[in-house]
């Protein structure tokens, strides 16, 4: 058992409002999951195939797994189909998947938020979710399973945390001990876990779309590096 419980964040200096208004879309879209079912999850999940030829499936698909023929439910999508790489981002498989998510998204997703300023950090949400979306159609053009979940955008802002604030301290529950790590040590392990997860298990057979979470996190890493590059560039034209 490995979980980040909080962090230090003493240094943040703004209110993360948008880390906030994520977290209540998101639980709003989980109470619709809840009351609408099974359609209204395949209606706006990412589909790789999809999204590789353009097209909407309607009708139930079937895909071999461990041996069985299990029935994959599919309903009408927005238009075009592509908007499911947005609207993805926002649905949860269940429970665990959104506490999970969310859990993450407030530890991490404030500091990031403060780092970036409000507007600028929700672009920088959507543009990890959406490269993570197609890193999945990508690792699966074929697969005709669903894709939800906000964890690749997620994994950008972890992505961005590790570049940041790599040696900020997170509280971590291992089994029934809270531990004070460095955040280079946290995430490291949580984006090595990642790649060990789409060896062992390519595509999205294992029922977690590992690819997704590596797209995120390398986006993450990229718009980390790229602003603590603009924050030195900043730095240098004060001192001089």
């Amino acid at each position: 058992m490995f979980i980040p419980i909080g962090d230090d964040n003493r240094r943040r200096l703004k209110t993360p409002l948008i880390v906030w208004l994520l977290v209540a879309i998101n639980s709003y879209m989980w109470f619709l999951t809840l009351q609408k079912g099974e359609a209204f999850v395949a209606s706006y999940a990412a589909i790789p195939y999809e999204i590789t030829f353009g097209t909407d499936i309607v009708s139930t698909k079937y895909v071999s797994l461990e041996g069985n023929r299990l029935p994959i439910p599919q309903a009408p999508g927005p238009h075009p189909i592509y908007l499911t790489l947005l609207t993805s981002m926002f649905l949860h498989a269940s429970w665990l998947h959104i506490i999970g998510n969310m859990i993450y998204l407030l530890i991490f997703g404030d500091q990031i938020e403060d780092r970036f300023g409000h507007c600028k950090f929700l672009l920088f949400y959507l543009v990890a979710g959406l490269g993570a979306g197609i890193a999945q159609v990508f690792a699966a053009p074929y697969s005709v399973l669903p894709c939800v979940g906000a964890s690749g955008a997620i994994a950008g802002v972890l992505g961005a945390y590790l570049i940041l604030y790599p040696v900020n301290t997170v509280h971590v529950l291992i089994f029934r001990s809270v531990v004070r790590m460095p955040a280079f040590i946290v995430l490291g392990f949580w984006g090595l876990m990642q790649i060990g997860g789409h060896l062992g298990n390519p595509g999205e057979h294992g029922g977690v779309a590992y690819m997704a979470h590596i797209g995120g996190f390398v986006v993450g890493l990229a718009c980390g590096v790229v602003a603590r590059l603009i924050g030195s560039f900043r730095r240098q034209t004060r001192l001089w």
